[in-house]
């Protein structure tokens, strides 16, 4: 079984993402599971706006979307910034919209059968809605969304220390998360064993 984690942090690399430490402790607990996991930092790549799988022209996309099909196990990772996702999450979930159209050789929808989760941090509030509003995006493409399959991290409202800086909130936060991960693999598991049918 595989995984991939888009982290969708505005930081490119090599500079160090608070994001990227905390989907760590989900991906870690995922491998505890012997689940091959693998990171995208989204804002290293040429990804071109729209909605489409491949805008041409460079666009880096079609690889990404090449690993999703690769992988039953798809967690979305995002700084909070002004309450909402980053920009490069929604960049990632607007060409992940595509999806929505391509069907498997069974007729399915190619994100059926596999699962998705959120991670979420950032020194304001909003996580809450953040991963409302991912889980809800990614259950329109198609994905299985397990009940607890998020975690988050932040002080509360206002400017703060980053997740790099402070120890607060970490136990709660990696506690979560490894339970992320293992309903993640287990739903995954789930439906390896029993898949969804198209109706109709």
């Amino acid at each position: 079984m595989k995984a991939l984690v888009i982290n969708c942090t505005l930081k490119r690399s090599p500079e160090p993402s608070n994001t990227q430490a905390l989907a760590e402790v989900v991906a870690r607990r995922l491998s505890e599971h012997d689940v091959e996991h693998g990171f995208v930092r989204a804002v290293d790549l040429n990804i071109a706006p729209g909605v489409v799988t491949d805008a041409g022209n460079g666009d880096a996309w079609p690889t990404i979307h090449d690993r999703l099909l690769e992988s039953e196990i798809l967690i979305i990772a995002t700084p909070t910034w002004l309450g909402r996702p980053s920009s490069v999450a929604q960049r990632v979930l607007e060409r992940m919209d595509a999806m929505m159209s391509e069907t498997d050789d069974a007729e399915r929808p190619v994100a059926y059968n596999r699962v998705a989760g959120v991670v979420v941090t950032g020194n304001e509030d909003g996580a809450r809605h953040i991963i409302s509003e991912i889980s809800g995006a990614l259950a329109d493409i198609g994905y299985t969304v397990p009940g607890q399959a998020w975690t988050y991290w932040h002080l509360g409202p206002g400017p703060g220390p980053d997740y790099l800086e402070e120890q607060r909130g970490h136990a709660w936060a990696h506690s979560t998360g490894r339970t992320m991960a293992d309903n993640l693999f287990g739903v995954a598991r789930a439906l390896s064993a029993l898949p969804l049918k198209t109706s109709g």
